[in-house]
């Protein structure tokens, strides 16, 4: 598959024989190079410090799911980058997004991307919601060398079901294992404080509006117990990343919509700090 000089711009032959729909097995099978856990890691002693993404949540409404992540990325006790992005969408019905190795995960989601669509344009269709979880999950076992070298990549998965005409939540571990979350999820270094927040506002009956405040709100409640996690930076206006998908596909909210609720948390933590809290019946 390298390029010839001399070609006569016929494409190789590799482009032109029949084969899978998925775009892993192709790479895997002329290209292994090209595929982040197929790399090797150069010797190193002691700990590989790589830039990390820390916290995502995901909470589900009737009609759809919110899925949104801080913007910091840290390096040891360091902040590496403060407006990194975190989550992307998978195609117009899905969304993932990442914590771990910030560089890989990134390299990670592309490939997915690039895997769901090359499945449509092949087979005339589009993955169910279920095929693309488990398509994430084989991506995250074969990078399992590299997870063990300390490069994981743990992500969450968020989707609109068409099928069953609602959204879905996946969560993964290193080694791929797969897992459906009903309501919310957490994954990430401050998931704890998240899920925390999480559990206790938590409602069947929210709405998208509710929802989008809802997983501020858990960031809000990350940040303010782990150190890795950020929260709203009013002063340098970087806001968390919240994304919503119904069956009207994906939508990222924009830079006004994201700093209003971030604005509106932060005004109500200055008169309660601890924030809201869920009725006791």
């Amino acid at each position: 598959m390298e390029p010839n000089p001399r070609s006569t711009g016929r494409l190789p032959a590799a482009f032109l024989t029949p084969g899978s729909s998925s775009f892993m097995e192709f790479l895997a099978e002329h290209r292994p190079d090209l595929l982040p856990g197929r790399r090797q890691l150069p010797p190193t002693q002691g700990a590989l410090e790589a830039p990390h993404g820390t916290t995502i949540v995901a909470v589900t409404f009737p009609g759809g799911v919110v899925l949104a992540g801080d913007r910091r990325a840290t390096m040891g006790n360091v902040i590496a980058q403060r407006d990194v992005e975190k989550v992307f969408p998978a195609d117009e019905y899905s969304a993932v997004g990442i914590a771990g190795t910030a560089g890989i995960a990134v390299e990670m989601v592309k490939l997915f991307q690039l895997e769901l669509e090359h499945f449509e344009k092949v087979e005339g269709t589009q993955l169910s919601l279920e095929g693309k979880a488990n398509r994430l999950s084989t991506m995250i076992r074969s990078n399992l060398g590299m997870a063990m070298q300390g490069l994981a990549v743990v992500p969450l998965f968020a989707g609109y079901d068409l099928d069953r005409g609602q959204g879905r939540i996946f969560s993964y571990d290193v080694t791929g294992g797969r897992s459906e979350e009903y309501g919310y999820a957490a994954t990430g270094s401050g998931s704890l404080f998240a899920r925390g927040s999480l559990k206790k506002l938590y409602r069947e009956d929210l709405t998208e509006a509710d929802a989008t405040t809802l997983v501020v709100q858990a960031l809000y409640d990350a940040a303010d117990d782990d150190s890795a996690t950020g929260g709203p930076d009013v002063a340098r206006r970087i806001y968390p990343i919240v994304t919503v998908i119904t069956e009207d596909g994906f939508r990222r909210l924009t830079e006004d919509e994201s700093s209003e609720i971030a604005r509106s948390v932060v005004q109500q933590r200055m008169e309660q700090p601890d924030g809201p809290r869920a009725a006791l019946r």
